[in-house]
């Protein structure tokens, strides 16, 4: 037989896997096409209202503004501010606290061609310096969230993992402690949330409070939703509170994975359960932390109920603040910019932790 009637080797399984290849992406367009409806397109309204001027519920036209909505969200500046002095020209000095007094932030910070809102301030080396911004409350809202959700992942992590090591163990009543342990994360925010609200009430009504007075901490008024300094650490509480459980599940099913041969070799070898832990729980148990984390941080970023119900507009999340330009300003333009930044910092944590913990790897 000559060469050119014998076929090439491997052709016929070459040809076999385009047609299956084919056939799957054939099958998949239904998929895509529900993405495309239900996902995507609301994604690019957002994305396309983000830059206009739009109005909520509302028929006038919107105008395409470009990156407007954008730089009145981010735009910061930071300004020294001079020292006040009296018409004699000497540095005024508070009397009280013996501090040198500033000019106020209203009229260092620049009016034109934006106009800045003080964010905070701060003196270096006998300077003092004003940080501005053209939408303050947003950029504060981004702190507050990254803070809440940097701190109470962390926690609800830890607490989750000592909880399902705990459940995951033979003991008796074992069945009832998993049940127990999820009642938490099953009551509805909006309960938990209101339950929480009264347990921080700034009088001895509060729980807190109490608790705090009897052991000696303040004097039963301590005004955890009315003070800037506790607001979030309180969320950051009633959060932990809630989701641990969500952690501990998440958890409890990647040790439930794990065989356990390898525990009773590392006792034959003589390893202690500390031991144990470092070197066969946790690089075992090292994709499913990542899975947690990733579900956990992602939630957390764009967190919602929580401050809206008990913080309302005395203190923005992201998500609260795009839903109050949205509904009370009306502003859906400026509200899907808002949605957009969101969107972006989301999709960096995600990246991030599939990068650094190898989650595209295991």
């Amino acid at each position: 037989m000559s060469a050119a009637t014998v076929p090439k080797k491997g052709s016929g399984g070459s040809d076999l896997a385009k047609r299956e290849a084919r056939l799957a992406y054939y099958l998949m367009i239904p998929t895509f096409v529900i993405l495309l409806l239900i996902a995507f397109y609301p994604l690019g309204t957002v994305f396309y209202n983000s830059v206009t001027d739009r109005v909520f519920a509302s028929g006038q036209e919107p105008q395409f503004v470009g990156a407007e909505n954008f730089v009145n969200l981010l735009s910061m500046t930071i300004v020294t501010a001079p020292p006040q002095v009296d018409d004699a020209g000497n540095v005024i000095i508070d009397p009280e606290t013996g501090e040198t007094q500033y000019e106020s932030a209203v009229r260092v910070l620049p009016r034109e061609p934006r106009r800045y809102r003080e964010l905070s301030q701060f003196n270096l080396f006998g300077t003092q310096y004003v940080i501005g911004a053209t939408d303050a409350d947003f950029i504060r809202s981004i702190g507050d969230s990254l803070r809440f959700t940097f701190i109470s992942v962390a926690i609800e992590t830890v607490l989750g993992l000592a909880v399902a090591l705990v459940v995951n163990m033979n003991f008796k009543g074992r069945g009832m402690m998993r049940v127990f342990m999820l009642v938490p994360w099953v009551i509805p925010t909006a309960v938990s949330s209101r339950i929480w609200e009264w347990m921080f009430a700034s009088t001895r009504v509060g729980f807190i409070n109490v608790v705090f007075q009897i052991l000696g901490v303040g004097d039963g008024q301590i005004p955890f939703l009315a003070s800037e300094a506790w607001q979030v650490p309180a969320m950051i509480i009633i959060d932990v509170w809630k989701t641990t459980p969500f952690m501990a599940l998440l958890l409890l099913a990647g040790l439930q994975l794990i065989p356990g041969d390898l525990y009773e070799a590392a006792d034959v070898d003589g390893a202690g359960k500390l031991r144990q832990f470092w070197s066969i729980t946790l690089p075992l148990l090292r994709p499913t932390i990542a899975v947690a984390l990733v579900f956990r941080t992602l939630d957390a970023v764009r967190v919602f109920d929580l401050f809206q119900i008990v913080l309302a507009q005395k203190r923005y999340s992201m998500a609260s603040y795009a839903y109050y330009e949205l509904i009370n300003g009306q502003r859906m333009g400026y509200s899907s910019a808002t949605s957009v930044v969101i969107f972006v910092i989301i999709t960096v944590f995600a990246i991030g932790y599939i990068r650094l913990l190898g989650v595209d790897n295991d």
